[in-house]
């Protein structure tokens, strides 16, 4: 401890207290700084905690400053340390084990916690908030043992709580009080369509529902509402609001309200005790949204660095929501009344909607869903109470003719000091003068080097913005961003390269082209295993280690630790022999489901993890690659074999095309359909490759997607021969291998290349087709195959292949 300096203690190791504290970094070194945070972490990121919570992040990706920040910084920090209260007249702090600290200056910013509603059984087990990391590992936990949740609260923590919970596998019901989600922040339109996208992706909703009582005995097991009806669950998540977290306060004889009352520089109602965040009242309000907090420890930075500064005046609160997908946005006021002059756009085909409010004819509100890129500007212009003009309104519509850099003028004329990363507090200056006076070139070295995009990432257009503004004609060139944050390549260059140089280890193109982290990444390392394995087939050791953990354990694993093993069957079909096998094996090691997929398969479903290798060998069935980026199945009808309306032997089919390419790696994962005729009975239509029978043969579709972006299959060709047909699906598999991007789907794929791009090369040029099967050709030549010994067992040779005669390959 640095005796000359003034001692300034921090109440809190959160968002507004840390950012408070970075701030003043920034301005002065006057201070001894010591922070007491009530959990065992070092600052993180509040916002990002329901990615924790669905499996994409870890808690280590959320923390904003780690350990070693504080000791580079000098600030001592003390986690799991709660302060009872603040003894303003020997100005000391006083923790709830007696511990007593001195200090000169207190910034209090404990931030809020989750309003439990107070109804019967609020209190029994397997109820929790979502407020931070203990909620995230209980609600996790809760998902392993537990199938049915509720999540009281349709605001944006319920909904990010409940997206959550049904990513860790769990049905999950959202009960809300009013009848439109996130009422304060959304208009009734925006609502709706929100709601229709989440019940797409899986969440249940009950609307206008007043939760009266928590069923159950020692656990809860179930709500009962206002009109008598109920609803089972398990597992309940509080999430109907928060409260000021003004304990601290209280018990230290500080003006309380609803929050910590401050004035407009963040001081309380004793000398040397700020507030700020979530726990502050400020001219009446308090705020729960990350932005304002930033607003406040500015103001509050300067003034406790003796920085002239102006005033706090309240924040335009804007919302921003990103679930999957699902893009939201709104400031201001967002609900029209008669003194409203409205604009309002709604777009069905393309899911986007965007409303601005006019009163006196300037802009004091706006709400955008689906399309949230032009959020930064109308953000500021909100704030700014700008008026409407007709240059403006043609801007903010796309109705002008078009002309100049809407981008460019946007930045600027941004002022200086504006924020542009709310979630950090960061300004347009300070990306500017990072970009001019260290000489960077990147989002990613930005973020490095700011903060801005390292938390909620929906500052990431404007940076981009900024950085094309400051560098000029030198941003295409150096300001690209390549298939990681490890390097600045895109995938076509990173291929090229390889091509041109050689190189046939990843440890080796790392080396060779400049890779920032020696070892690269998660994301970099699968990526450069498969285009190793694509340009060699003939020479290149698979890396095991670059693979993903499913592929890894040829299955792939659940939320309890345990697997789901999915042997092959050839184009749906299977033999007595093989079920018997299966039915033997799932009684031996304790399968808990068989489930038959949608890929005409069956999924054991629990397979314990030391087991696996076991039930591999008992199986002696080929892998279905339900984990793999490669071919997973190949969905039939009985076809011509068997239904009366069948004009092709579509079974026959599906089963040699599965056999001839299912070893192949793919740049994601890759599934077919055969079709017998038009009926379409195996969904040709949303399939990567689809193939339909007819009276004069089969017609190819490809490009189809059923999952999160649903995309309905585009027809690439007809022909009349199964020699036909199984070239050009070959061609076209080949084609994807050898451009597509890794783990880009065929759906995105397509629309990136062109329909005709591909048709031309795999269908027109016949020359071009014919060495993209050569080389796919190739390819299987040197992919293991273990269970060739299947192709012998005359049963399954007679019920497969009535038609077809499977290749040594196949």
């Amino acid at each position: 401890m640095n005796l000359s300096k003034e001692k300034l203690v921090v109440i809190g190791n959160g968002m507004a207290g840390i950012g408070t504290v970075e701030q003043i970094l920034k301005l002065t070194d006057r201070f001894d700084i010591t922070v007491f945070g009530s959990e065992p972490h070092p600052n993180y990121n509040r916002i990002m905690l329901s990615y924790v919570l669905e499996g994409s992040k870890t808690i280590n990706d959320i923390i904003l400053n780690d350990l070693n920040w504080y000791a580079e910084q000098g600030i001592t920090l003390h986690t799991s340390a709660t302060v009872e209260r603040i003894d303003p007249d020997n100005k000391e702090i006083v923790t709830a084990k007696g511990q007593r600290f001195p200090y000169d200056k207190v910034i209090i910013a404990t931030g809020s916690t989750p309003f439990i509603l107070p109804v019967p059984g609020s209190d029994k087990a397997g109820v929790a908030g979502f407020r931070d990391i203990l909620d995230c590992e209980q609600m996790m936990e809760a998902a392993k043992a537990y199938s049915k949740a509720a999540v009281i609260g349709g605001g944006l923590l319920g909904l990010e709580a409940a997206k959550g919970l049904v990513g860790l596998g769990m049905d999950v019901t959202v009960v809300h009080l009013m009848e439109d989600l996130m009422e304060r922040q959304l208009d009734h339109q925006a609502a709706q369509m929100l709601t229709t996208e989440l019940e797409r992706q899986g969440i249940k909703f009950m609307m206008g529902a007043k939760t009266t009582e928590l069923l159950g005995e020692e656990r809860v097991s179930g709500l009962r509402f206002a009109d008598g009806s109920t609803l089972e669950a398990d597992f309940v998540v509080m999430a109907v609001g928060i409260k000021p977290n003004i304990e601290v306060a209280k018990a230290s004889g500080l003006t309380v309200n609803r929050g910590i009352v401050v004035n407009d520089f963040m001081e309380t109602s004793i000398e040397g005790i700020f507030s700020v965040g979530e726990c502050t009242e400020h001219r009446g309000v308090c705020y729960g949204l990350v932005a304002p907090l930033f607003e406040q420890g500015m103001v509050l930075a300067k003034r406790i660095s003796g920085v002239e500064t102006a005033p706090y005046e309240g924040s335009v609160v804007s919302t921003k929501l990103k679930i999957s997908g699902v893009d939201v946005f709104s400031a201001g006021e967002f609900i029209d009344g008669p003194e409203h002059t409205v604009i309002a756009m709604k777009d069905d085909w393309k899911r986007t909607y965007k409303k601005l409010l006019l009163r006196d004819g300037r802009l004091v509100g706006a709400v955008l869903f689906g399309d949230i890129m032009g959020s930064a500007q109308l953000q500021k212009l909100v704030k700014q109470n700008a008026e409407m003009t007709e240059e403006l309104y043609a801007e903010l519509t796309g109705a002008g003719c078009g002309g100049g850099d809407k981008k460019r003028s946007s930045v600027e004329t941004m002022a200086d000091e504006e924020i542009v990363c709310g979630c950090n507090g960061v300004t347009k200056k300070a990306i500017v003068e990072a970009i001019t006076k260290q000489g960077l070139t990147t989002v990613d070295e930005i973020k490095a080097k700011t903060g801005a995009t390292r938390s909620c990432g929906g500052c990431k257009p404007v940076v981009e913005q900024i950085l094309q503004y400051v560098l000029g004609d030198g941003f295409e060139q150096t300001g690209k961003q390549g298939i990681c944050g490890c390097t600045v390549l895109s995938r076509d260059e990173i291929v090229a390269e390889i091509r041109a140089k050689g190189l046939t280890t990843a440890n080796e193109i790392m080396h060779v082209l400049g890779w920032s982290q020696e070892e690269g990444c998660s994301k970099c390392r699968p990526a450069l295993n498969y285009y190793l394995g694509m340009i060699y087939p003939d020479t290149h050791q698979d890396d095991k280690a670059s693979r993903f953990v499913n592929e890894r354990m040829n299955a792939n694993i659940q939320k309890d630790g345990t697997y789901t093993v999915v042997p092959r069957m050839y184009g749906g079909v299977t033999t007595p022999e093989d079920l018997k096998k299966i039915a033997e094996v799932s009684l031996k090691y304790e399968v808990k489901a068989v489930k038959v997929t949608g890929g005409q398969r069956l999924d054991l479903i629990g397979v314990k993890k030391q087991d696996l290798p076991k039930v591999w060998e008992e199986l002696d069935m080929p892998s279905g690659y339900a984990y793999a980026k490669s071919l997973r199945t190949v969905k039939t009808c009985v076809g011509s074999q068997f239904c009366r309306f069948g004009t092709q032997d579509s079974m026959s089919m599906g089963a040699m095309l599965e056999r001839k390419f299912e070893r192949l790696d793919f740049p994601a994962k890759f599934k077919m359909a055969v079709n017998g005729c038009p009926r379409n009975c195996a969904e040709s239509c949303t399939k990567d490759i689809g193939i339909v029978g007819n009276d004069g043969g089969w017609e190819i579709f490809i490009g189809g997607n059923g999952g999160i972006k649903a995309r309905l299959a585009d027809s690439l060709c007809k022909v009349k021969t199964d020699e036909e047909l199984i070239e050009i699906c070959g061609a076209v598999i080949q084609h994807y291998r050898e451009t597509g991007n890794y783990l880009e789907r065929t759906s995105e794929w397509v629309e990136r290349m062109g329909l005709e791009q591909i048709r031309s090369t795999v269908v027109e040029d016949v020359e071009n087709r014919k060495a993209l099967v050569e080389r796919v050709e190739l390819a299987l030549q040197y992919v293991e195959d273990p269970w060739k010994k299947t192709l012998q067992d005359s049963r399954t040779r007679e019920l497969l292949f009535s038609s077809l005669n499977p290749t040594e390959n196949g």
